[in-house]
């Protein structure tokens, strides 16, 4: 048993928040994602968020601490757009090797620098005539990092153009090889779990999964747990692709998540009935991490982070979850919540699946 199954069996894991919502915090401009490395580049760059783990490091690791210092016990790396295919908008597909590594390296020294501090607390507090003054805990717990592998920006199961609806801009080969190298980086990065997240296309999920068995095939490594997590875009309780919850989760059992889940698209109030069910037919770990409610008319999201914890609290003494988190418009301030409540309420309970002699 990994030491991740261990810790979900004796409570409920808190998994980060947005990694956009924080990064426009910052109020970057173009000159901030170019960095000296690629001033003069050709295209524009701003919006390419993952690049900031090349050019702005320094924001990527103070994000990572908020969301480690707010009781997060899983951080997703900066690589939701690190393939090959949708760097290709910004003419960086040759970087998505190097931006996966970078990613992955930065979440890791997060994690050190807060166990550092953690320590040098510890050794304080130990001292009898210290005066220092304790805003945080100062154990060292275990924490990981979650190679995040995002939906990309095409899709296998529908076309691009509405007068041809055979045509596909991306082959089944091209997106597992995108995912491949993807796979590849984050894994030499030294990232502990692999995040297939914010599906909308379980095609596109497949080649993901393709990709991930087939490199630890190839290389012999010892495989890592993955963690699945869907997106369900409307209250019909379909994917955009048009599958119901339970076909959704038929599709992707075959790979042996340690975890299925939802996430994105809606807010907890919305996600709550499609979270109910999946905790009834999923025979692997759940895991939740709504966003701040539904946008408004400017596409802000104003949920409070009390509001957020109060659902997740719900779904917890429900029985629902293992995993709770926080998605689009999400903040350290939501995570902190969201573990104070759930803190002491027991995980939900693996069901008890017969088999067939």
């Amino acid at each position: 048993m990994s030491n991740i199954e261990s810790a979900l069996e004796s409570r409920i894991l808190i998994i980060d928040g947005a990694m956009g919502t924080m990064i426009q915090k910052y109020k970057l401009e173009e000159a901030d994602y170019r960095g000296e490395r690629f001033k003069d580049w050709p295209s524009d760059l701003k919006g390419n968020n993952d690049l900031l783990s090349i050019t702005r490091p320094d924001i990527i690791r103070a994000i990572h601490k908020e969301y480690l210092e707010a009781g997060a016990d899983i951080i997703e790396t900066n690589t939701f757009s690190s393939t090959a295919i949708a760097q290709a908008d910004y003419n960086l597909q040759s970087l998505a090797y190097e931006l996966n590594v970078a990613s992955a390296r930065i979440a890791r020294e997060a994690i050190e620098e807060l166990n550092a501090e953690r320590l040098t607390l510890n050794a304080q507090r130990s001292t009898p005539n210290a005066k220092t003054i304790l805003h945080q805990p100062s154990t060292v717990d275990q924490k990981y990092i979650a190679g995040a592998i995002g939906p990309m920006n095409k899709t296998l199961s529908l076309s691009p153009d509405v007068n041809n609806p055979g045509f596909r801009s991306v082959s089944f080969d091209e997106v597992s090889d995108a995912y491949y190298e993807q796979v590849r980086g984050l894994v030499d990065g030294g990232v502990d779990l692999l995040l297939i997240e914010t599906i909308f296309d379980t095609l596109n999920a497949k080649a993901a999964i393709f990709a991930i068995k087939k490199y630890f095939r190839d290389t012999k490594k010892q495989s890592l747990p993955i963690m699945i997590s869907g997106t369900i875009t409307d209250a019909s309780g379909r994917t955009l692709s048009g599958q119901t919850l339970e076909a959704f989760y038929t599709s992707i059992a075959h790979a042996r998540p340690i975890s299925v889940g939802l996430n994105c698209a809606l807010g907890a109030a919305e996600m709550r009935p499609h979270i109910a069910e999946l905790s009834k037919i999923a025979t692997c770990y759940t895991s939740a991490y709504p966003n701040a409610g539904l946008p408004n008319s400017m596409g802000a999201y104003e949920e409070e982070p009390e509001e957020t914890a109060h659902f997740l609290e719900e779904w917890a003494r429900e029985g629902y979850v293992n995993i709770v988190g926080g998605c689009c418009g999400t903040t350290p301030d939501h995570i902190r919540h969201i573990a104070q409540q759930v803190k002491n309420i027991r995980p939900r309970k693996l069901p008890l699946v017969e088999t067939i002699a």
